[in-house]
């Protein structure tokens, strides 16, 4: 009895770029820049040829794949779902934790991009990637705040960028400190700031949040 071979159809070009960057995203957390064209073509189960007919070069397939791992559109859903009906610290705190999150999971990936001697056509998509990644997340962390306005001595755009802040050091900061701040630790920093307050003395320290004042009645600036 002959047996014929079982025709495989062709992967779509779309099909091998989706399965390829699937498969260079957990290489590059294990491995970083050294991830080899080999490894990627093994882990895709594809021949290493294949790369080179769907991406230009193997720096085009690490670019295109981190950008795609970076893509923070699920913190982005998340930070929209958050219950409006939470007081302006609860609704920080779990955004902090979402954040810190993110930040955390990607930390290797962002460390390599940060690293990586990018292709002259392939760096100025990429900064605007990033750029665009930042605004959209600052733009949904400025959203959560904004209901509570006119409790901030500083604009929700403001307290927003602060925050954030505070989540990258946490992540990306150079001292080496292996203690993390959860997202309440680093909401109570923001809101209450780090000294006591006072309720018995005129010289009682001002909080960060004094509801009713504006920035200008507050530090005479505008």
């Amino acid at each position: 009895m002959v047996r014929t071979a079982t025709r495989v159809p062709a992967m779509a070009p779309e099909d091998r770029r989706a399965a390829l960057i699937a498969a260079t995203v957990p290489l590059l957390r294990e491995h970083g820049l050294d991830v080899s064209t080999k490894q990627i073509a093994q882990a895709a189960g594809v021949a290493e040829g294949t790369i080179f007919g769907v991406f230009r070069d193997k720096n085009t397939l690490v670019v295109t794949s981190l950008m795609h791992a970076l893509d923070p559109q699920p913190t982005l859903d998340a930070l929209a779902a958050i219950d409006p009906r939470l007081d302006l610290r609860q609704r920080l705190t779990v955004a902090a934790d979402l954040i810190n999150a993110q930040f955390t999971g990607n930390a290797q990936l962002m460390s390599a991009a940060r690293s990586l001697a990018l292709h002259a056509d392939n760096v100025g998509d990429a900064r605007r990637r990033m750029v665009k990644t930042r605004e959209r997340l600052l733009a949904s962390l400025t959203a959560v705040i904004e209901p509570d306005a006119h409790k901030l001595r500083r604009s929700p755009g403001t307290a927003a960028r602060l925050l954030l802040l505070f989540c990258g050091a946490n992540t990306y900061g150079p001292f080496g400190d292996p203690h993390q701040f959860n997202g309440a630790e680093m909401v109570s920093l923001l809101l209450d700031g780090l000294l006591v307050v006072s309720t018995d003395t005129e010289h009682a320290t001002i909080p960060l949040i004094r509801a009713g004042q504006t920035e200008t009645e507050t530090t005479g600036v505008p």
